[in-house]
């Protein structure tokens, strides 16, 4: 049994089904057509790094088939309820050319495979096109992952921070380890607030 959910599962209704299908066939391979369709035309993106237009989001999608090869769109979970589902959603693959569409700048590849975890929530307008999205994930995971030192946002970082207890005690806003201290703050930790 795959972790994801399939497009072809009667157990989610026709509108998470589609959730899945999008995901496939026009985020992790190019196809505007579908998602010209899918989306709204007055669509809202909410997400750690602020707010987004749909024209905007399908230049990030964009950005991300062209800096991951295979690149992938799956949903692990989805709750539908009235016009809004919620989901799990994991984008994946290889890091294998520049990714132009991070908050910090372009960043080249490190070759190694990338995980990101997001978590969803999509509201629809009644004629079942997505009107907006709010999403929250790692931000500085996902950056760590591409190979950021956080520290002085270069290029590559140390493959662990120390696990032992009280590595990571510091002074608020920061976090420290004898190696490294990472700021955080509300854009780069991934928080943001729903517009």
């Amino acid at each position: 049994m795959s972790e994801f959910i399939s497009p072809d599962d009667t157990r989610y209704d026709e509108r998470a089904r589609a959730l899945v299908r999008i995901g496939r066939e026009a985020i992790a391979v190019a196809d505007d057509e579908k998602l010209d369709a899918y989306f709204a035309d007055d669509f809202v993106f909410h997400g750690p790094d602020g707010d987004m237009t749909y024209v905007q989001l399908r230049s990030f999608f964009a950005a991300m088939r062209a800096a991951f090869e295979g690149f992938a769109c799956e949903r692990r979970t989805i709750v539908s309820e009235g016009e809004y589902i919620g989901a799990r959603t994991c984008m994946s693959r290889r890091f294998t050319a520049p990714f132009e569409a991070s908050p910090i700048g372009t960043i080249p590849p490190n070759g190694q495979p990338m995980r990101l975890e997001l978590i969803n929530l999509f509201r629809y307008h009644e004629n079942g096109r997505l009107a907006e999205e709010w999403v929250q994930y790692d931000n500085v995971g996902f950056l760590r992952q591409l190979g950021v030192d956080l520290t002085e946002g270069r290029w590559p970082i140390p493959r662990r921070a120390s696990r032992r207890p009280g590595a990571f005690k510091g002074r608020q806003g920061a976090v420290t380890s004898p190696r490294r201290t990472v700021r955080l703050t509300p854009r780069s930790a991934g928080v943001a607030a729903p517009g």
